[in-house]
């Protein structure tokens, strides 16, 4: 039996474990919320704090819900499910002022109101690793389980997006039944609007007979199966030509075309949402020249050449800029040109979008942030910056070196629930140039 102790917990902790404090040292309570008064078993024994397993709520916060999915706790995909949705974008919020002020040094002038989807099924995108597990006799599909390497055995998830939510189980029996079920480490999945894809991982050659019943799970599922013998640029549809994936931005008439592997938002409404505030904050006019930095396949920069002058986009993906022109196309926009370039490169970039002015810049960089990047912002005279992050620790960096450094004033910043029942905080800050 492990030993239990008992305590009232103060906290929460940026990975969403409640803080208590026992026998005068920090200890980590997975799943118990502020309030509670809990009893816990130790997990780990460390210097500085312990972490402890909760065991049983003995006064349980008015904060706690019932988790939807039946296999929380144990699939590390959720950590938040047992808060309630309004808490969880407190807890966000918190994180992000937080981190602006103790990272960057710096305090936003206004709180944004948080920007908020559906909650369930929002997920278009997912790596789902796959494992042939013997004492089971099959392949499990999930995402891996909290704090250990394995995979969760789990029989649906509550936040996939239809039908892909359903499809854990079905999967499961496919990978089964392939002659090479030891060696399908994954399947991606790609919900787009007009069709499913999903992207089998194969280490070794299929047989005829293989091939056979992913092609039946495809008709029934009304899937696009691709194999994906090695890299990225190994996928490819197992028949013929595949169905274009879209979706679209209906507020700005445009519609984007994807491939399975391609970065998209995860969250479509979200997402939808976030172009539009992005836009309204940055208020580009028919005379302004935007600057579009980590522009993928055109996200926002096509949206932004509906209203700009002209959009300049880059990215340091080769296929994205590809995919981002090939769309300015299908939309009609002949004002938006794009760039490769390396934008994590800590060697000054001499491109030449560059050397040009500019009125506003967007930038929505990966966790790393855009440090490497900001000279250039700086030295372009945009007035008006929109920040999209994905990271609160690199966007306070950035921030602090814009306002500290080059002269901005950070007007608003606050969060996006991209994630919802996760610790993942993704947020938009608005900067303008300090008169």
């Amino acid at each position: 039996m492990p030993v239990l102790a008992e305590s009232i917990v103060e906290d929460l902790s940026h990975e969403a474990r409640g803080v208590a404090h026992h026998e005068g040292k920090a200890v980590f309570i997975e799943d118990a919320l502020p309030g509670e008064r809990v009893e816990w078993s130790r997990r780990k024994r460390g210097k500085t704090f312990d972490e402890g397993k909760l065991e049983r709520v003995l006064e349980a916060s008015p904060d706690r819900v019932t988790p939807r999915c039946a296999h929380h706790g144990v699939c590390g995909g959720c950590a938040l499910q047992h808060l309630a949705p309004v808490k969880q974008i407190e807890f966000k919020q918190r994180q992000l002022i937080e981190a602006l002020t103790r990272i960057g040094h710096v305090t936003p002038g206004e709180l944004l109101p948080p920007l908020q989807a559906n909650v369930w099924n929002y997920r278009r995108r997912a790596r789902l690793a796959a494992k042939w597990v013997a004492k089971k006799q099959r392949v499990v599909v999930g995402f891996r389980e909290r704090a250990t390497p394995y995979i969760a055995d789990i029989q649906r998830c509550e936040v996939l997006s239809e039908p892909v939510d359903g499809l854990v189980l079905p999967l499961s029996e496919l990978l089964t039944g392939l002659s090479i079920r030891d060696r399908v480490p994954q399947v991606e999945v790609a919900v787009a609007e007009n069709a499913l894809a999903l992207v089998i991982r194969v280490l070794l050659p299929l047989t005829d007979a293989d091939m056979a019943h992913i092609r039946e799970f495809g008709i029934k599922y009304r899937a696009q199966m691709y194999l994906q013998p090695g890299g990225y640029d190994t996928i490819a549809p197992i028949d013929g030509p595949a169905v274009e994936l879209t979706y679209s931005l209906p507020e700005f008439d445009v519609q984007l075309a994807f491939q399975p592997n391609d970065f998209v938002q995860i969250n479509d409404e979200l997402n939808r949402r976030m172009v539009s505030r992005a836009l309204e904050l940055l208020a580009p006019t028919s005379d302004d020249e935007v600057l579009d930095l980590f522009c993928g396949l055109g996200n926002f920069s096509l949206p932004l050449a509906r209203c700009a002058r002209r959009v300049t986009g880059v990215e340091g993906e080769a296929s994205l800029v590809a995919r981002a022109r090939a769309n300015a196309v299908r939309n009609g926009l002949s004002n938006a040109e794009f760039f490769t370039t390396n934008l994590m490169d800590d060697k000054p970039l001499r491109d030449a979008w560059t050397t040009r002015r500019y009125d506003k810049v967007l930038i929505d960089p990966p966790r790393a942030g855009a440090k490497e990047v900001l000279p250039v912002i700086a030295a372009s005279g945009a007035r008006r910056l929109v920040y999209i992050s994905c990271h609160t620790g690199s966007l306070a960096r950035d921030a602090g070196i814009l306002v500290n450094d080059y002269g901005f004033e950070l007007r608003a910043a606050g969060v996006m629930d991209m994630f919802p029942h996760t610790t993942h905080v993704e947020s938009m800050a608005v900067f303008e140039r300090a008169k």
